[in-house]
């Protein structure tokens, strides 16, 4: 009976996704028409698309009920739309897959096959790229810092794409944070994971939806999340470039009471050290100013997400 078969959540998250949202779905329910022993759900969780992907949704979930579909009241950001997503899948294990298709639908069998083995979390790491060159080794030393500075052991180039266990998804519903870094959550719960290398394809059709400020913010949140190092390096460094000036003001007053008549300091020396000593200390300020605002998301406490509407939810 099919009631008796796991149920597996795929959730995709979109945003201005029409060019994708047909061929992700039909590529989905190849792979569940080609394995025996399971039952889907795809949850489509789209971020207040202001083209045409709520539409085409609508379509395809009239036609197939095994689609289901959340509206946002408004784009809460590429961080807790997914997250939130996740938290509404009540699959025995759930899939969280982009719909850009840089994600291969194709690997879920090898997900599920890990699964069986006994991982709770089976996730794809992308070691290649057909991206941007340049773009794609910037994010690989990204998540070597990360690496090197979180107090907890991060994946390398894992964006999310993966497999959990419903007990790993029971887990992210105790954490109350209105702002979660999923990468680094997943790392924290500490479940022994199966890791699957994949070559992540160009994307085909439409526009990514993210730009310098959406990939800065992610990766300022998984500084701040899992590290104290940029706090402590700060404090750190103001104190040494305190000795240092402190010391080379010994030697000009030293150099000066030597040789008084012929020894002129010069405004050069005076101008690149004001600057430099305004540079670190804006920066520091940066840093300090993320942490703070890290803290002020966390009081507010606001809800992850706002729905618009549900489609083919059971009641």
């Amino acid at each position: 009976m099919a009631k008796d078969k796991k149920l597996i959540s795929v959730v995709t998250p979109c945003f201005n996704e029409e060019a994708n949202v047909r061929e992700i779905y039909a590529r989905v329910k190849s792979v569940f028409a080609s394995v025996t022993g399971y039952r889907y759900e795809q949850i489509f969780i789209d971020n207040a698309s202001t083209d045409n992907t709520v539409s085409l949704l609508k379509e395809i979930a009239d036609a197939d009920k095994n689609v289901k579909i959340i509206v946002n009241a408004r784009n809460f950001g590429h961080i807790r739309s997914p997250y939130y997503g996740l938290l509404q899948a009540r699959g025995d294990a759930v899939i969280s897959i982009a719909s850009d298709l840089q994600d291969s639908p194709a690997m879920i069998t090898d997900f599920l096959k890990k699964w069986e083995e006994g991982f709770k979390i089976v996730i794809a790491v992308k070691h290649k790229s057909r991206e941007n060159p340049l773009l794609f080794a910037l994010r690989r030393f990204y998540y070597k810092l990360v690496k090197m500075i979180s107090e907890t052991e991060q994946v390398g180039n894992f964006t999310g794409f993966g497999l959990y266990d419903r007990k790993v998804i029971e887990i992210l519903r105790q954490f109350d944070d209105p702002y979660p870094y999923f990468r680094g959550i997943i790392a924290e719960i500490g479940f022994p994971r199966a890791e699957i290398e994949f070559v992540q394809p160009r994307r085909l059709k439409g526009r990514s939806s993210n730009n310098f400020y959406s990939l800065y913010d992610l990766a300022m949140l998984g500084f701040v999340n899992y590290s104290k190092v940029p706090l402590r390096l700060a404090a750190f460094i103001g104190g040494v470039f305190s000795i240092i000036c402190f010391l080379l003001g010994v030697v000009y007053l030293v150099y000066k009471l030597v040789y008084w008549q012929r020894f002129q300091l010069g405004i050069a020396p005076v101008v690149i050290g004001v600057f430099f000593s305004f540079s670190v200390m804006l920066a520091f300020i940066g840093i300090i100013g993320e942490y703070i605002g890290a803290i002020y998301t966390q009081v507010k406490n606001r809800p992850l997400v706002i729905e618009k509407e549900r489609i083919n939810f059971e009641d």
